[in-house]
């Protein structure tokens, strides 16, 4: 009966640590998570900052701006200026060839 005792005693005991030594991996896991889910939200206001600051230096009076002052670039004379119209493709007849 001692012997039984003994036995049930350390299957218990070896029970109890496998818990706790359970519980504290998934307590660490858990925290990971947190960790990571307030990165990723930190990376989202982050995109959503860089994404404002493309939009402000793209914006097209500003880009004008730069050309104006830095490059002393100027809009051509409207009778200088020649608009191209690209020509309509021919249909294929009823060969399909040319």
């Amino acid at each position: 009966m001692a012997r039984l005792n003994l036995i049930l005693l350390i299957v218990l005991t070896a029970c109890a640590l496998g818990l706790v030594t359970s519980q504290h991996h998934a307590r660490r896991l858990f925290s990971e998570l947190e960790r990571e889910q307030e990165r990723a939200k930190q990376l989202d206001v982050e995109w959503g900052q860089l994404q404002l600051e493309q939009s402000t230096w793209a914006m097209h009076a500003r880009v004008e701006k730069i050309a104006r002052e830095r490059l002393r670039m100027s809009l051509p004379d409207a009778r200088r200026t020649q608009v191209v119209m690209p020509q309509a493709e021919p249909k294929a007849g009823p060969e399909g060839g040319r």
